[in-house]
């Protein structure tokens, strides 16, 4: 297949394309190598990917609608996996319109292009802060999630939204995922796992939000792959059970799907600590801290729709996971952090 992938130096989209091109598809990369966090990690994720003979990279915004009506044109990927977004809830509060910018008329411009140029099958990253301020565990696709508490939550319940509409209007195949805390090798600095080993391998204390009452369904980046790759391979179909008068919202009538893709084992953020601790051979500092703005206090996946979609569920263990985030990150910075 021909693949497109907006957001592929980032962090899920680079191991995604090397999925796909390890098994011979050709990848279509798009990113615009912002500054939201360090760009030389986002151009050595890149340099994994050049490597290939079968990707090409174009830079390039997908909230510029010519850039993006000129790459569907050129290019015409019979899939596309978007994940180009502006990511972070604390940033949203500083820079509220580049969620517009980015998440709105960004994935317009993607919606755009599918339907154009008859895309087969748009998957797009959705997010488990739609869950917002919902306390029923394990977040369910039946719930409803009418009451985000971010704007960059937002942003992605209305990705939902118009992704059902122009599946609804133009039968554009379309499967929205709600990846949960992901986190590994090659991750995004701006994530606490990475904040957290780089402070603890300087002897710098940790701040440790809601004085460490957290809860997290922390999620492997390899399950979130296996699981952006299967259901990008099973095209969303309509549900011939779905019933208007009592709707799931995880489904439809027509070709449009919802999948938590979440570990399904929420872990304590204290247990989370103990298990780089233990990865680190250190004992952090910790600073407790109040809960920050727009933040929520637990999240916990049900995967059971995903399951029974293509037989996978996330299932590999905070400390396995923690112990390989920690060793790429000592073998990429090496003794002396400069990140």
């Amino acid at each position: 297949m021909k693949v497109l992938i907006t957001g592929a130096a980032g962090f899920i989209g680079m191991h995604c394309a090397l999925r796909l091109l390890d098994r011979g598809d050709e990848v279509v990369g798009v990113d615009n190598l912002n500054d939201y966090y360090d760009v030389t990690l986002k151009q050595h994720r890149l340099d994994r990917l050049t490597s290939y003979s079968n990707f090409e990279f174009i830079r390039a915004s997908i909230e510029d609608k010519t850039a993006m009506d000129d790459l569907f044109v050129r290019h015409r990927p019979q899939r596309v996996i978007n994940l180009a977004a502006q990511a972070g809830v604390r940033y949203s509060l500083e820079n509220p319109h580049a969620y517009v910018d980015a998440n709105l008329q960004g994935f317009m411009n993607i919606l755009e292009g599918c339907r154009h140029h008859d895309v087969e099958h748009l998957v797009y990253a959705s997010s488990s802060s739609v869950y917002g301020g919902n306390t029923t565990m394990p977040f369910s696709e039946f719930h409803s999630v009418d009451h985000p508490v971010s704007l960059y939550a937002a942003t992605k319940k209305a990705n939902e939204l118009m992704a059902h509409t122009y599946s609804h209007l133009y039968g554009l195949p379309v499967s929205g995922l709600r990846f949960f805390t992901v986190y590994g090798p090659w991750g995004r600095p701006d994530m606490a796992l990475f904040k957290f080993t780089r402070a603890m391998r300087d002897g710098q204390p940790i701040d440790v939000y809601n004085h460490g009452k957290m809860v997290r369904d922390f999620t492997y980046i390899d399950d979130i792959v296996e699981g952006v790759i299967r259901v990008l391979d099973k095209v969303a179909t309509p549900d011939p059970a779905f019933d208007p008068a009592v709707p799931n919202p995880g489904t439809a009538a027509v070709p449009y799907r919802l999948f938590n893709i979440g570990n399904g084992q929420p872990t304590p953020l204290m247990d989370y600590i103990a298990a780089l601790e233990k990865a680190l051979g250190v004992t952090a500092k910790k600073n407790m801290m109040d809960m920050q703005p727009g933040d929520v206090p637990a999240t916990s996946a049900d995967t059971t729709a995903l399951r029974d979609w293509v037989g996978f569920a996330p299932d590999t263990g905070v400390e396995v996971g923690v112990a390989r985030f920690v060793e790429w990150y000592v073998q990429y910075y090496g003794r002396n952090d400069t990140a």
